[in-house]
């Protein structure tokens, strides 16, 4: 089952491991290992792939925005690489499905938390650039990453949907937004909230998540999209 689940990620990918151990390594968190005898968990190449993920960052906008300062690059760098950023990776190539965990991780919600799958964004890169080279990991990363950037440099990328939903509707002259919660399910210690946003006396957005503050985020988001301020 382990080695149809990495043959199903890497065809994902689009990279064939020499070292099939890399991929895994890149894959075990520390809650799963530390359940297992002498197995390695992905800390180490987290360290490693942030740093490879910066430099090509860093690369590409060096090379490709002259006109922009030192300063300005810094922080479409941080936007590009930051915690949200390395989610919506993951979730492109559904990588929760395939991390090793414990079962008391995946419990509380494990395959979807933000900061284990982009965490692990960062250990499957130096997993690639280990296993192949720089030259592949650049490549490997502007490809995945190239939309992100774009965003980036468009100033089109949104950590709090909340925040940016209120700023678009009082520019509107509306600035009354409710966030009502519909309904939770599931066990204490893995309760999902499902959550509405309500403007023009109307419900403008559904969302949910495993706090009430992801579901009124995600809620933000749907309604930011149906209003048409921003696009998948």
């Amino acid at each position: 089952m382990k080695d149809d689940y990495l043959k199903e990620l890497e065809y994902s990918l689009e990279v064939d491991f020499e070292n099939k151990h890399l991929l895994t390594t890149a894959l075990t968190h520390s809650s799963y290992a530390n359940q297992k005898k002498d197995v390695k968990y992905n800390e180490r190449l987290e360290f490693l792939g942030d740093s490879v993920l910066q430099i090509v960052i860093s690369e590409y906008l060096f090379l490709n925005y002259e006109n922009k300062t030192e300063g300005e690059l810094s922080k479409k760098r941080s936007l590009i690489v930051c915690e949200n950023s390395l989610f919506k990776v993951a979730k492109k190539w559904n990588l929760g499905k395939y991390i090793f965990m414990s079962n008391g991780e995946e419990m509380t919600g494990g395959r979807t938390r933000v900061s284990i799958l982009a965490d692990c964004v960062e250990a499957i890169i130096a997993a690639i650039y280990l296993d192949k080279d720089i030259t592949f990991a650049k490549e490997f990363i502007l490809k995945n990453f190239m939309k992100i950037i774009n965003m980036a440099m468009k100033n089109q990328i949104i950590l709090d949907y909340k925040t940016k939903l209120q700023e678009v509707l009082q520019k509107n002259g509306e600035t009354s937004i409710t966030y009502d919660l519909i309904k939770f399910e599931g066990p204490p210690h893995r309760r999902k909230f499902y959550i509405s946003v309500i403007f023009d006396g109307e419900v403008r957005g559904e969302g949910s998540g495993y706090s009430k503050k992801e579901a009124e985020q995600d809620a933000a988001q749907c309604a930011l999209m149906k209003i048409g301020s921003i696009y998948e």
